[in-house]
């Protein structure tokens, strides 16, 4: 069986076809699979001596705009074929292709090879738009102010879409969900090498660096309350100030937290020290919600309302906190939480969360098994972080230090 695969990703634009196609050859790699990635957006970056990133470029009506992209893409495809004349094993055609024009003209290139496209998908309004805001904020936009540069982005999507069609000709094709991490539809006409592994990586789940960290010590935490929206303390900001040192050399693009100040006291000063940081706060991380218990210290429940402290004592993870919620509760908002970090984040970045210790516990159990009854006991400390790392050829899960001797840690909160 021939063993050249030419794999060309299609999709409206921030839809996560790079992210995907990261995920392909990074673990195609993993198997010792020559491969490469060939981006059309790299080409016109490199070759454009105006500002590239104005939508006009992308219009169907505009001549000259469409004979630049075509040039783009032709060079893109000549060198993707001489990778593969080289010892090239897999050849990742990263690019938009929503036309049948398009299409066939990846076909001609390679009119002996096996083409598989694959379809990026998203219908989730809520991550688009955040995907959206993101990309607005990268490099090229650097110029215009978020509110121009997600404007001109919008507008160069409008342009994709009135010209988009659907796969439907091709010999091989998946459609997926880019969001969900899932195939919606797939042809396969051709014996395909590689197909197995690609199939399975598409719908599984693969983490280069996720630091989980727990926010620094806050007012409630030193008086063992629950809870509530308190700052960080002067330890807990210098828990923030090791953070930020610790992580300094390594590359952190982006920070997920929760809406609430602790998190965002805590992630701040790591954003400061890298070159360039976003910090993205999703209500999926916000911390169990104690309903009428908000506030109060655990010494209050148990003796002002023994009846919720023995329920709570009993069952914690199913315990509803009257007017709140329950750890089970959490589940699919926190799964939902996750779903939007592997979406926004490119898959070979690494991956911060700062959240808080219920959140981070449910987090955790998302990837290391744990039954239910042993999550809200996983240890959570406020001066160290949990690593995590899967691939297809293996996991680590560790708990590592961080802050200094000096910088105490409060159990509680």
């Amino acid at each position: 069986m021939e063993k050249r695969l030419v794999i060309a990703m299609v999709g409206l634009p921030a839809r996560g076809k790079s992210t995907m196609a990261r995920k392909i050859a990074g673990t195609l790699k993993l198997d010792e699979v020559n491969v490469r990635i060939f981006n059309n957006g790299d080409v016109r970056r490199q070759l454009s001596k105006q500002i590239s990133s104005g939508p006009e470029i992308f219009s169907p009506e505009n001549p000259d705009g469409v004979k630049f992209r075509d040039k783009c893409a032709l060079i893109n495809l000549e060198s993707a074929r001489d990778f593969l004349k080289n010892h090239g094993e897999v050849a990742i055609v990263d690019a938009a292709n929503v036309t049948c024009r398009r299409r066939k003209l990846i076909k001609k290139i390679f009119p002996d090879l096996p083409v598989l496209f694959i379809e990026c998908m998203n219908t989730d309004n809520e991550a688009l738009e955040a995907n959206l805001r993101r990309k607005a904020s990268l490099k090229e936009f650097s110029h215009l102010s978020m509110e121009q540069a997600l404007a001109s982005f919008l507008k160069r999507i409008d342009f994709y879409e009135s010209v988009y069609e659907p796969l439907n000709e091709e010999r091989n094709f998946i459609l997926i969900d880019s969001f969900e991490g899932y195939i919606l539809q797939e042809k396969l006409s051709d014996l395909l090498p590689y197909y197995d592994r690609i199939r399975d990586l598409i719908t599984t789940r693969i983490v280069r660096n996720l630091f989980l960290v727990r926010h620094g010590e806050t007012y409630f935490n030193r008086e063992n309350r629950i809870g509530g929206d308190s700052d960080l303390t002067a330890t807990g900001l210098a828990q923030a100030k090791g953070l930020a040192e610790y992580f300094a050399t390594e590359r952190i693009p982006v920070i997920f937290t929760s809406n609430y100040k602790r998190t965002l006291q805590t992630a701040a000063p790591i954003a400061e020290k890298q070159e360039q940081c976003s910090i993205i706060s999703l209500p999926e991380f916000n911390e169990i919600h104690a309903g009428i218990c908000e506030g109060m210290t655990y010494a209050e429940i148990r003796e002002q309302m023994p009846g919720v402290a023995a329920g709570r004592k009993n069952n914690k993870y199913d315990y509803v906190y009257p007017e709140g919620e329950s750890y089970a509760a959490m589940e699919e908002r926190i799964h939902r939480g996750l779903q939007k970090v592997f979406y926004l984040n490119n898959y070979d970045d690494n991956i911060m969360i700062v959240g808080h210790r219920a959140v981070n516990r449910m987090i955790l159990s998302d990837f290391v098994f744990r039954p239910r009854e042993e999550v809200p006991y996983i240890y959570m400390p406020q001066n160290r972080y949990y690593h995590i790392q899967i691939d297809p050829q293996k996991k680590i899960f560790e708990l590592k230090p961080y802050a200094r001797k000096s910088i105490k840690e409060n159990p509680q909160g």
